[in-house]
């Protein structure tokens, strides 16, 4: 399994639901409020050979309320 953060923009007001939405699909490692210009920072863990941009797309980026998203790669644990 292949860690990677997404960052999450979310629409006015919309934070509290698509967090909630975001736990329900039971994929997340971790989830945290953040302030800036992302409002939620989530961890998951993708199988190798999962394509990452389609992972995103249909459990992450399409839950109602998220206006943008920002995914990080990983590549070595220190």
């Amino acid at each position: 399994m292949k860690p990677i953060f997404v960052q999450l923009q979310c629409a006015p007001g919309k934070t509290y639901e698509v967090a909630d939405a975001i736990y329900k699909t039971e994929l997340v490692s971790e989830l945290y409020s953040t302030s800036g210009e992302y409002d939620l920072l989530m961890k998951v863990y993708v199988q190798e050979d999962k394509d990452i941009g389609k992972f995103i797309n249909e459990h992450i980026a399409n839950i109602p309320g998220i206006i943008r998203s920002l995914t990080t790669l990983t590549f070595t644990a220190f």
